[in-house]
């Protein structure tokens, strides 16, 4: 027996269960049981792996509920977000690999359509799972797969505002359809906005709470003879409590709050509305991020990402760096920034410990705002705060910029606001996978007039660029930096700006140029050292900006040069395709230049570690010293080129 076997809690009925059918032969005292070798089994296995804990922790009862009341495949469960689909991948045939969650070649830390008949709508971005079941719904109604369809969405994902089109769709369409609200008063950062207060009102109205499961939306879900004393219950209720009536305007019957860890009220509430229901229903379950590991229960974040862990302590095994965080660096750059100028403030769509904008917060709590799960907003705002004197540093990940795009290019874009975007986990993010991959925000941002965009090649350039941004008044400018360690640079004692659409040599060779945006830069010495040994030294240039272009340094490297290389952190359409069309207009390519792109390719990469997609995207030094070779048209004998060609 290996040590991680015998690390491992006994679990005699979870071992019975190999699929979610297999929970129809148990007991609801046996159910109760599997909730908590449940509970065991993923605080074991994300011990291994490290991981989302907290929000699946938060989920077990409800899990083994909705698997022992309805027929996964056939009827759709869909996890919001995914961070809590741990316990649901254990139970639907993929415990033997749970322990591979987030690895190359394991499972997915997101629900994913491609793993499992049990994932019927992927994700790993909020508040999708309200649309996607109305889709699911309707596709019944018009004769597609049957079954019904479920969306667990938590109180955090119901502030975006896609969850209420979905909720007001879903209401004027009025087909049986199940959400479950699951309010457990975080998402990832505390709680914020008109929301959760009201949520927050709803289950501490203790004395109606049974009184209302009863009275408030679930009258047409009882047997017949107790139907009309629950409407006069609700009569009396009328003027007396609040209930779920911003629900049930909305078209859906309320029945909450409910103790989301109690499956003695779980199990009947959700047999009766399979059996009864006809419209949309919403059950309001109240639960605790991370329930029932100590840990968990008593960190910030109630263990919402971990590294590997003990699980005896919790204590994570989290590696040591001597560089800093580039979230690290412009948290405190911005603050430095901030310090001397009044007018700084910043804004984060409810991810402030991940952008570092917690460490700006508590130097200025007024001037940092946190705009819960609402990208679109968030952006709007900052191009108000802009509009009425203010100088906003929006800090969104890339990917989650995306869903703001219309308001980039609408409300701050045209009318040439000066909104600073800090991007954050640009290129490949490692486990997160495909969904967290920041690889279209150079060519999305940079196809708009008007706007700057740079990219950090180490900290200390981004520690300018921040200074850059506040200095930059003139029209919106985006600066993007990649998650993690930086790479130990010598820091500035303070950022200056620098010169608006100007790059820099950093050594010079002959015959072949490589020109980097972003932090591949160190890539690319690595890979001239190998070069020297062979008796090639190239070029190397960080063009810092992709708009606006260093029109003469390139055009000096496409002079100076037989070929021209260009390698970036994003995908095809963005600073290679701008430089290429430079060097197009400008009549380059009539006279001879070999031109070359080194861009992410045209596929979505699976979670690994960041370097290890970045070898599958052909980006590595080696691939970077052999597209060097290829253009200059020396083969390495005995060997195959590798690197990916735009």
């Amino acid at each position: 027996m290996t040590k991680d076997q015998s690390d491992r809690p006994a679990t005699p009925v979870l071992d019975r269960i190999n699929l979610p059918s297999d929970l129809k032969d148990l007991t609801d005292r046996e159910l109760c049981q599997l909730a908590d070798e449940l509970r065991a089994e993923t605080i074991s296995a994300v011990s291994v792996t490290g991981g989302h804990l907290g929000a699946g922790l938060g989920v077990v009862e409800l899990t083994v509920a909705l698997h022992a009341v309805f027929d996964a495949p056939r009827d759709k469960i869909i996890w919001d977000v995914g961070h809590q689909c741990y316990p649901h991948k254990i139970l639907t045939g993929r415990r033997d690999r749970i322990r591979t969650l987030r690895m190359e070649q394991g499972l997915s830390g997101f629900t994913k359509r491609s793993e499992s008949a049990y994932d019927p709508f992927g994700a790993g971005h909020s508040s999708t799972s309200i649309s996607a079941a109305l889709g699911f719904a309707m596709a019944r109604e018009l004769g597609g797969d049957p079954g019904d369809a479920v969306a667990v969405i938590g109180d955090g994902a119901m502030s975006a505002g896609m969850a209420f089109e979905a909720l007001n769709n879903a209401g004027d369409l009025g087909k049986r359809l199940f959400v479950i609200l699951n309010d457990n008063e975080m998402s990832i950062a505390p709680p914020t906005g008109a929301l959760s207060r009201y949520l927050t009102r709803l289950y501490s109205e203790g004395p109606f709470q049974e009184l209302k499961a009863v009275a408030k939306g679930a009258v047409g879900l009882l047997p017949p003879p107790l139907q009309e004393g629950a409407r006069r219950a609700k009569e009396m209720l009328k003027g007396m409590t609040v209930g779920g009536t911003l629900f049930e305007e909305l078209g859906f019957s309320y029945i909450g709050p409910v103790d989301g860890h109690d499956l003695d009220q779980l199990l009947p509430l959700l047999r009766t509305v399979k059996a009864r229901a006809t419209g949309p229903v919403l059950i309001h379950a109240v639960t605790r991020k991370g329930k029932g590991y100590a840990p968990a229960e008593q960190a910030a974040d109630r263990g919402h990402a971990t590294a590997k862990f003990d699980v005896a302590t919790g204590t994570q095994s989290k590696a040591k760096s001597n560089a800093p965080s580039y979230t690290s660096v412009f948290a405190r750059a911005l603050t430095d920034q901030a310090s001397r100028d009044d007018r700084i403030v910043a804004v984060t769509a409810a991810m402030p410990d991940g952008t570092g904008l917690n460490l700006f917060a508590e130097r200025f709590p007024r001037r940092c705002f946190d705009v819960g799960i609402a990208e679109q907003h968030a952006v709007t705002f900052s191009a108000g705060l802009a509009a009425g004197g203010m100088k906003p540093f929006c800090a969104l990940y890339s990917t989650f910029l995306q869903r703001g795009y219309d308001q980039v290019v609408h409300d701050v874009a045209i009318q040439r606001l000066p909104v600073r975007f800090a991007i954050d986990r640009a290129g490949l993010v490692g486990a997160d996978g495909a969904t967290h991959a920041g690889a279209y925000d150079i060519a999305f941002m940079a196809n708009l007039p008007g706007m700057v965009v740079m990219a950090a090649s180490d900290e200390a350039e981004l520690a300018h660029m921040v200074a850059t941004a506040a200095a930059h008044d003139s029209g919106p400018i985006a600066f993007r930096y990649p998650r993690g360690e930086g790479t130990g640079i010598e820091m500035p004692e303070r950022g200056e700006p620098l010169e608006i659409g100007k790059g820099r040599v950093i050594a010079r060779g002959a015959r072949v140029a490589v020109l980097s945006f972003g932090t591949r830069l160190s890539e690319v010495m690595r890979a001239r050292e190998a070069l020297m040994a062979r008796g090639i030294s190239p070029t190397v240039a960080d063009a810092r900006f992709a708009k606006p272009l260093d029109r003469g340094l390139i055009l000096t490297l496409a002079r100076e040069h037989e070929a021209l290389i260009t390698i970036e952190e994003g995908a095809v359409g963005g600073f290679g395709s701008l430089v290429a069309q430079l060097l197009s207009d400008e009549g380059v390519f009539d006279h001879g230049l070999r031109f070359r792109q080194m861009v992410l390719p045209d596929t979505f990469i699976d979670h690994a570690s960041p370097e290890a997609m970045y070898r599958a995207a052909g980006m590595s030094a080696t691939d970077i010293e052999a597209r060097v070779l290829d253009v200059l048209g020396v083969a390495r004998i005995g060997e195959k080129l590798g690197g990916q060609r735009a």
